[in-house]
């Protein structure tokens, strides 16, 4: 820089001197824009929610001014700066970020994760300062093992930093997270601690702000950068899941016509790995592949092709059962390493991990949302003049005779386009509406419980309800829950003569455990058996009851009985048309992409994104839509039912399937639709009729049968009462039910 009239004195000039001096050193040319936004908020004191694209300097903005803070402070002893974040792996990046600045501020940086020597800790602890990064679940021992510390090391916190803000908001990590730093406040004796949340996704920012503030989020400064990046380069590219190739190698843009048929290895088309392969060797990609084992395909098949070619291979999986060293490997070639590297990832690498500069983001299918579709672009197009670039990849089968309804809408590709527009029109989806979360709650209780050495269930409803995240339970269900926990059944508490609440005998075998401070579960799975032989497992993580059909194998199969005990779903055979197969994934499927998808099936419009056979293949999909007359009715029959598209999302897909379940229909639910087998189409109009008028099932008879998906980490403990609640609150839309029923039956049949 040659002078200071490049940086604003409204922003810059604030920050103190030893910042100015290091951002002189770092020879940055400006502020960036949600810094310039964000410094005066933060400055000026209370709760802020920071959001920018990826890599667009939101941690500066809340660190610069913090650190400001503290140099302009009294030197009182205990930390300064929390700095919260999901991922050990994140705290080391922001670690080595961090450690010139604090160390030209004179702050002490110190990093805080089950990796961390417990010397490291010990030092920190007895002479705490400065700037402390740490995970909830280091926070959450530190507080359950710490207890009479807490005020000694937190009681002159400037504020609290929350990395990555849209991985907690509405999960149970997340109410965990809140229910801590409410804790904190409390043990401390302050009304509040300003708390600054980071985000590159936020849907809806009210809704962003009341999650890093419960009851108080109109309260919260809300700062929206600007910095609109370099551009965008897109295409979406469709191949067949067996395809035919001209014997020459197709045109100069990877095109084919028509031929032989191509061999098929890993179950990747071979044009499909022929074009991974063309467009990521030589550069620095990501390639997000869906699931751990699709990973390990993808990963498995480039590698082969690199041997093949005599080539050294540049082509490294990465996900959650790998080794650290093994992930660490991957992500320290990316960043430090000159040599090509792809590396063909889960989700593990969305959040904000430092891989440097990637040239392209390539992914399999329309993945789970339009805000992981935004978190992946933010990894490419970071150096100047490079636009973020992204593929994707949409398997689709080949067009034949008999082949499902819902095969030939193919709509992995149709939700991919429709993601996109809704991407184009800076839409994403909003953060979830807060739950009950009961399985964090009882975590809670145990954690307080621990944390005090026994406490009232009036004080403990106090801190963690009525001041606490958890405001949506009141005294009746919270009684309920502690009445559940100390049951014969659970033995989770007891109560003492004096009235406290005391850790039970089998809640000791829970809080010893060395996994105790998680509140998140790994995904639960369950053994699906037929005549006592195991067909597979079945990942269960939504409502499902006896009769409703599985697809499993390529076979349909009735659901007899679920035992959540031993985690066992008994099934039957059972008939039916042609099950169909997806490669794409409607989990978590929100309404508004749903609807788009129907835009994007109705209309004629011819999107510049996508290549000839991705165009061909919404040519016959709109040609299909068109021929079972989609856009005058939703109600299609099929074999010996019906299929019904109601173009909703997942939550209100699955309440409707529960209620057709209650009236005794024989229902399948798929990603976009459901099957009703063996009905007569006059009396799914007659239920339509009767639920539009207002006469929905009850709670209870959608619930009868019901399994329990044990969902959250701590479910299995939940009465079924208690599970009922949850369930109907988080995982569908009861109130839904009698609107989209309207829709259905306003629609209705030829």
């Amino acid at each position: 820089m040659t002078g200071t009239t490049s940086l604003q004195p409204s922003a810059f000039e604030r920050l103190g001197q030893p910042i100015r001096r290091w951002i002189w050193t770092q020879k940055w040319q400006r502020l960036r824009d949600v810094q310039e936004k964000a410094i005066p908020a933060v400055l000026a004191g209370g709760d802020v929610v920071v959001s920018a694209r990826t890599a667009a300097g939101k941690t500066e903005a809340a660190i610069l001014p913090l650190l400001t803070r503290v140099l302009d402070g009294d030197g009182r002893d205990g930390f300064r700066i929390l700095y919260v974040s999901p991922l050990k792996a994140l705290i080391n990046d922001q670690y080595r970020r961090l450690e010139p600045l604090c160390e030209a501020c004179d702050i002490p940086l110190h990093k805080w994760h089950g990796d961390v020597s417990a010397d490291a800790k010990s030092r920190a602890r007895k002479n705490p300062s400065g700037v402390v990064l740490i995970t909830p679940e280091s926070l959450e021992a530190l507080l359950v093992r710490r207890g009479k510390e807490i005020r000694f090391l937190f009681s002159s916190l400037e504020a609290v930093v929350i990395d990555e803000l849209h991985a907690f908001i509405g999960t149970e990590r997340g109410m965990q997270l809140q229910s801590i730093l409410n804790r904190i406040e409390i043990d401390c004796g302050r009304e509040r601690i300003d708390r600054i949340g980071l985000s590159a996704t936020l849907g809806d920012m009210r809704l962003a702000a009341d999650a890093l503030r419960p009851a108080g989020g109109a309260n919260v400064a809300v700062i929206e950068g600007n910095d609109q990046g370099n551009g965008l380069k897109l295409q979406i590219r469709g191949y067949y899941d067996k395809e035919e190739v001209a014997k020459d190698n197709g045109d100069e843009d990877g095109e084919t016509s028509p031929g032989t048929e191509t061999d098929e290895r890993h179950g990747i088309p071979e044009r499909l790995a022929d074009d991974l392969f063309r467009f990521l060797r030589g550069h620095r990609n990501l390639l997000f592949g869906g699931s751990r084992e699709r990973v390990e395909l993808y990963a498995d098949r480039l590698r082969l092709m690199c041997e093949e070619n005599r080539v050294p291979n540049e082509f490294f999986p990465h996900h959650g059962s790998l080794s650290k060293a093994e992930r660490e490997d991957v992500e320290l070639r990316l960043r430090d390493d000159p040599r090509p590297t792809t590396a063909v990832a889960t989700t593990t690498l969305e959040l904000g991990i430092d891989i440097g500069d990637v040239e392209s983001v390539a992914q399999i299918g329309p993945g789970f949302s339009v805000s992981s579709l935004r978190q992946r672009l933010g990894r490419s197009g970071r150096r100047a003049g490079s636009p973020a670039v992204m593929r994707m990849f949409v398997i689709e089968r080949n067009p034949g005779r008999g082949q499902h309804p819902l095969e030939r809408l193919n709509l992995g590709l149709v939700q991919s386009i429709a993601m996109i527009e809704c991407l184009k029109d800076g839409w994403c989806e909003p953060p979830a509406p807060t739950g009950v979360h009961l399985s964090t709650l009882l975590h809670q209780i145990l954690a307080l419980i621990l944390q005090k050495g026994g406490v009232s269930p009036q004080a403990a409803w106090k801190v963690l309800c009525d001041r606490g995240p958890f405001k949506s339970v009141d005294r009746a269900i919270f009684a309920d829950l502690l009445r559940c926990m100390a049951s014969d059944e659970n033995r989770l508490i007891e109560q003492s003569p004096e009235g406290l609440l005391m850790i039970g005998e089998f809640g000791e075998r829970i809080t010893e455990a060395h996994d105790f401070y998680p509140v998140f579960s790994t995904e639960r799975e369950y053994r699906i058996l037929h005549d006592a032989r195991t067909l597979g497992t079945y990942p269960l993580d939504s409502a499902i009851r006896s009769g409703e059909t599985l697809i499993f194998a390529g076979r349909r199969w009735q659901v007899l009985e679920v035992d959540d005990a031993t985690r066992v779903i008994s099934v039957k055979p059972t008939r039916g048309g042609k099950p169909p197969r997806f490669s794409g994934n409607g989990g978590g499927l929100h309404d508004r992409i749903a609807l788009e998808m129907k835009r994007v099936l109705q209309g004629s419009e011819q999107y510049a994104y996508i290549d000839r056979v991705a165009a061909e293949m919404l040519g016959n999909a709109r040609a299909c839509f068109g021929e079972l007359g989609l856009a005058t009715r939703s109600i299609l029959p099929y074999a010996d039912g019906a299929m019904v598209l109601p173009w909703i999302g997942t939550r209100k897909l699955t309440t409707l399937a529960l209620a057709f379940l209650s009236r005794d229909f024989r229902t399948a639910q798929y990603q976009h639709s459901l099957e009703l087998q063996d009905c007569d189409p006059e009396g799914i109009d007659q239920c339509l009729g009767r639920w539009a008028a207002g006469d929905v099932p009850t709670i209870e008879a959608l619930m009868t049968g019901v399994a329990r998906p044990n969902v959250a980490r701590f479910d299995n403990h939940l009465s079924w009462n208690l599970m009922t609640m949850v369930t109907v609150r988080e995982r569908l839309d009861y109130d839904s039910l009698q609107g989209v029923a309207a829709g259905l039956a306003s629609v209705g049949r030829d």
